[in-house]
């Protein structure tokens, strides 16, 4: 029994010791620009402990990066909570000094994100899309479609998601902050992103699942995504997921985005082994054990955007 525990022990030191060495220098994560978290629906920077990004801003910062989540609408359209987070990139360039940002935006944090490089290129050293709803996602199109304008199913359905996204905005100290679900809900269908799409059309594919423009105005466009709805048996959101998948028939999806929705720019990858949350390492680190850790991927990708100068 020793022995066998012996030759365990030994076999993960061997596996440690040829682990790439810049992932453990200092600097590793230490971009030109500071990175700024942007949350997606009824999404938030902290409330208390728990961290939407979960553990993701520690992980950058300890190896170098100048990292800061933001706080927008938990539920609004894209261009309000874009407006909003274009104040907080103005006071973090105020702030620290720096020209630029770098934006990583998880679900509606993408479009949120790509509407402020738009606007302000000027500002924005890159926009990367974590799981973006890119092109739509058919789980919107299925509320908007249940629960139509002027139907009693849609105002019990509004009043319940305001009154969520409310507290959500409460709890993570933003009470302020207007809540519209159903303008998140329209900005999240295909036909409210393809008519964003067609306002702020920069690293968007042109194709149906391509890839699109790496560089626009100066900013440079990423994304990657996961395509697994039910990872963790230990996390009670994965039975939602599961069920929210079925409203792609089949495609490719991580439970509320089609993998060919969150292209945006250069495709990192599409088919990581995980849902929507686990993207960010939620539900507070109940991720897929057997995939490559969320955090592990931020961190790598801050290493990308170091290396590119950005």
């Amino acid at each position: 029994m020793k022995k066998q525990i012996w030759k365990w022990f030994a076999a993960i030191v061997m596996a440690l010791s040829v682990l790439p060495a810049q992932s453990w220098a200092a600097g590793y994560t230490q971009t030109k620009y500071p990175i700024v978290l942007v949350h997606g629906l009824f999404g938030f920077d902290n409330i208390g402990p728990v961290e939407y990004f979960y553990g993701i801003p520690w992980a950058l910062r300890v190896d170098g990066a100048k990292v800061y989540s933001t706080q927008v609408s938990a539920a609004n359209s894209t261009e309000v909570r874009g407006e909003q987070l274009l104040t907080q990139v103005r006071q973090i360039l105020a702030a620290t000094g720096a020209s630029k940002v770098n934006l990583i935006g998880h679900s509606h944090g993408g479009p949120t994100a790509r509407y402020v490089a738009s606007v302000r290129p000027d500002l924005i050293a890159s926009v990367t899309s974590v799981s973006g709803v890119n092109k739509g996602s058919k789980v919107a199109d299925v509320l908007l479609g249940v629960a139509p304008d002027g139907s009693l199913s849609n105002a019990v359905l509004t009043s319940i998601t305001n009154g969520l996204s409310t507290i959500i905005s409460f709890l993570s100290g933003s009470p302020t902050l207007p809540q519209s679900s159903r303008g998140a809900v329209n900005s999240l269908s295909t036909t409210g992103s393809l008519k964003f799409n067609a306002a702020h059309p920069e690293g968007v594919p042109t194709t149906a699942c391509g890839e699109g423009a790496y560089q626009v105005r100066g900013v440079s466009y990423f994304s990657w995504s996961g395509a697994k709805p039910y990872t963790n048996v230990f996390d009670i959101i994965d039975p939602a997921l599961a069920l929210t998948s079925l409203a792609f028939a089949g495609a490719k999806n991580d439970g509320l985005v089609s993998s060919c929705s969150s292209h945006l720019g250069r495709v990192i990858r599409d088919d990581y082994a995980m849902n929507h949350l686990d993207a960010v390492n939620q539900t507070v680190g109940l991720v897929n054990i057997f995939e490559t850790n969320p955090v592990t991927l931020f961190r790598q990708h801050a290493n990308r955007l170091k290396n590119l100068g950005l």
